[in-house]
């Protein structure tokens, strides 16, 4: 009879302990991105001027004074680009996996109808130059870990604020065992549609439910998301930063304020629609 009671509230404990957050630390940090909306991939619209993830979108951002958030993968030399698909399809017409492919391959193409090209990490690095918050997403192609050691290594002297995440959580362990000094998100979706994973990885996965493991100071969750159960126990039962992507228009960013601390947004500019 006691095993009866005891087993469901044991199995209760072990579930909330599943998606346990940090918790919140560095506020000073969370103050300077709270007040600024953040710009997806750069402040892009995949024209000829400002195509996803290029120079001048991150400048553009810079000097519209949005915040960043950006992804890094390595190319098959041991290059940290900026680029956000596995593959060239959607941005540059080819089908290949960026990874690949040699950095010097990678400058054959260019950026949707633009003349700009996949650019290296630490000429990215040297536009923003710490005057806006920064988000560094760290693609789990590849081999993540190796990315994100030389994305640390080559982050060390930079100047201005930076959070890591991934939705890969061996990069986001690695960060907690390693470098734990840096404030480290894990990204999440509803991968329940997703055919190339099976049913208990991606249960896993949408529930944010190794987080016992990871510890993230933030999830980052897609905006369209939020009514999900998983979401709505862990805002319940637990006191953590909660980053949002991606905001399509001022409506939904209007909503998204009601309950993340910070937005990621694309396609439309914040300044002129809210």
């Amino acid at each position: 009879m006691i095993l009866v009671i005891l087993i469901p509230i044991l199995l209760g404990i072990l579930y909330l302990a599943s998606f346990k957050p940090r918790g919140i630390r560095s506020e000073e940090v969370w103050k300077q991105f709270e007040k600024v909306e953040i710009a997806h991939r750069g402040f892009f619209n995949n024209k000829e001027e400002y195509p996803e993830n290029s120079l001048p979108a991150f400048q553009r951002a810079v000097d519209a004074g949005f915040g960043i958030e950006l992804d890094v993968q390595m190319s098959k030399d041991g290059k940290l680009v900026v680029f956000h698909d596995g593959t060239l399809k959607r941005m540059c017409k080819d089908e290949r996996m960026l990874i690949d492919l040699t950095y010097d391959e990678l400058q054959q193409f260019y950026l949707k109808r633009s003349s700009q090209k996949i650019p290296l990490f630490e000429d990215v690095l040297k536009v923003i130059d710490g005057k806006v918050p920064l988000i560094v997403e760290i693609k789990y192609e590849g081999d993540s870990i190796k990315t994100v050691e030389k994305t640390v290594e080559m982050m060390k002297d930079y100047p201005g604020l930076y959070v890591m995440e991934s939705f890969d959580p061996k990069v986001v362990h690695w960060l907690r065992k390693n470098r734990p000094d840096i404030i480290r998100g894990q990204l999440a979706e509803d991968y329940m549609e997703k055919e190339d994973m099976n049913w208990f990885t991606k249960r896993i996965l949408t529930n944010f439910m190794l987080n016992w493991w990871t510890k993230p100071d933030f999830c980052a969750y897609d905006f369209h998301c939020r009514e999900f159960a998983i979401f709505k126990q862990m805002c319940k039962f637990y006191h953590f930063k909660k980053v949002c992507w991606t905001i399509k228009d001022a409506v939904q960013l209007e909503e998204a304020h009601k309950v993340f601390d910070v937005c990621i947004f694309d396609s439309f500019d914040p300044r002129e629609e809210i």
